[in-house]
């Protein structure tokens, strides 16, 4: 498929206003923080509640580095689409000031959903997402702690006037600092009826017999079909993703609310990291992470690498993860210079807590008239968790599965200041949806697939789907005060 622009590129909004970036850098690990410092961002949610906080986490396992937690965005809104982000980009200029640790540098946080590829190939008929939440949410922000998750470095940046009046630079950083030095006030998780699976395992099945039917006739090679399951729930979304984050802790995990719900997200998958050109890089560098294939872990030690060695030796895991990995390169071929498409480490071994996995990294220079933006459209969604080929097995995946998917494998990113973009995808998420009706509860959701392919066994795929959606039901079982396993795993 073809890479479409979504609007042309602008730098501002006519006489709209525009805000700077003008970064201050307070090293917290080493004054009068110094107690607080070890506190993890996530714990801050509820204290900055009301703040509108967004937090990406690195909570665990390879490759990530920084955590981020920004709070109380700038009142330049929350744009509808892509294309409108892209405007309003323009109206926050960054402006030089002290040096920035980690990969944000000031700009939009925010999340997109699946159906949103609708924008740029409107020949795609998707099912809408049935929680009715929009496709687009987030905001643009200049004031966050950054946490170094290897040297435990811990720092606040915030934007000198940023334009929007708000208080000096120091009534702002001594608020945070009685943040950090405050209590760790815990709310309660209330769970009601059982769990609701919204397809019958019979239908499920069937499914995935039908998307074999379709490889069979040479319409597809693979596609990941899924399921969706919910709890009802009295509480915090803090609170649910505290318990999450302690049972499924990933390097691109996250949390952010808005109006109406909020996502939850133990992801391991990088959907997109994008780095513009710089004073000592003369092209960009586009790189996605695609994973296929998966295997259990197990407490025990030589059951576990017995598993994993299974997982580096299966045809049909490799298979699959050749499959996407075939797909990602002609999606970055599409916004790539000449040759320089790469894959590195394929495949590679990824563990976590309840799951082993398959990875491997593509990368490219892409063309100069290619920014974040762009390169994020040609691979959005992501192909591991549509198929091969892509428009193809999405429309195949919404006639199976007969409902939208909502920010269910959408993406949760950053694009700063400079250009600079790094988006998850969002599988291993919860979506927190708050009660429309009176009288009603909140319902928390969670959606879990597999790739199926021609040699796909049924039983087997419906296995692997509790695999990946332990830790998700096991949070909404109220299991998140210990660990999933007693496995001690790599930051």
């Amino acid at each position: 498929m073809a890479v479409k622009e979504i609007h042309p590129q602008r730098k501002s909004e006519g006489g709209a206003r525009r805000y700077r970036f003008r970064p201050r850098v307070f090293d917290l690990s080493s004054d009068v923080a110094r107690a607080a410092a070890s506190v993890e961002l996530f714990e801050l949610l509820g204290r900055l509640r009301g703040h509108r906080p967004v937090l990406l986490d690195s909570a665990g396992g390879r490759p990530a580095r920084f955590s981020l937690l920004a709070f109380d965005p700038l009142p330049i809104g929350t744009p509808a689409s892509l294309g409108e982000l892209r405007r309003l980009h323009g109206r926050l200029e960054s402006k030089k000031g002290d040096p920035v640790p980690g990969f944000f540098h000031g700009g939009f946080l925010g999340a997109l959903a699946y159906e949103a590829v609708r924008e740029f190939e409107p020949e795609l008929v998707l099912p809408d997402d049935p929680l009715g939440l929009p496709s687009l949410v987030g905001g643009f922000y200049t004031d966050f702690l950054v946490r170094d998750e290897r040297s435990g470095g811990l720092s606040l940046v915030l934007g000198e006037d940023p334009g929007d009046a708000r208080p000096s630079l120091e009534e702002r950083r001594a608020r945070i600092v009685r943040a950090l030095e405050g209590d760790d006030s815990r709310s309660s998780l209330i769970f009601h009826a059982q769990p609701k699976r919204h397809v019958s395992k019979d239908v499920h099945l069937q499914r995935i017999e039908r998307a074999r039917d379709w490889i069979a006739r040479g319409e597809i090679y693979q596609a990941n079909v899924t399921q969706r399951f919910s709890r009802e729930v009295e509480g915090s979304p803090g609170e649910l993703y505290r318990c999450l984050r302690a049972l499924q802790p990933t390097p691109y995990a996250g949390f952010l609310s808005f109006e109406g719900g909020a996502l939850l997200s133990a992801s391991p998958e990088l959907l997109l990291e994008y780095i513009p050109p710089s004073d000592d890089t003369c092209a960009a560098l586009a790189r996605t992470r695609p994973i296929k294939g998966t295997a259990p872990r197990s407490a025990d030690p030589d059951l576990d690498r017995v598993n994993a060695k299974g997982l580096l030796q299966s045809e049909k895991d490799l298979a699959e993860l050749g499959m996407i990995v075939d797909l990602e390169r002609n999606d970055l071929g599409r916004i790539a210079s000449t040759d320089s498409v790469r894959v590195d480490g394929y495949p590679t071994l990824e563990s976590y807590s309840t799951v082993h996995h398959l990875a491997a990294d593509v990368t490219c220079r892409p063309v100069p008239e290619a920014d974040a933006l762009t390169c994020l459209q040609s691979l959005f969604p992501g192909g591991s968790i549509t198929g091969a080929p892509k428009l193809r097995s999405m429309e195949i995946l919404s006639e199976l599965e007969e409902e939208g998917r909502g920010f269910f494998y959408g993406s949760l990113f950053s694009l700063d200041t400079r250009g600079r973009m790094q988006a998850n995808l969002l599988i291993r998420t919860l979506v927190w949806r708050e009660a429309i009706e009176k009288g009603e509860r909140a319902r928390v959701h969670y959606r879990v697939g597999g790739a199926i392919t021609w040699s796909s066994d049924p039983e087997l795929e419906e296995r692997e789907c509790r695999w990946k959606g332990e830790a998700l039901a096991r949070a909404l079982g109220g299991e998140g005060g210990r660990a999933i396993s007693p496995l001690l795993l790599p930051r």
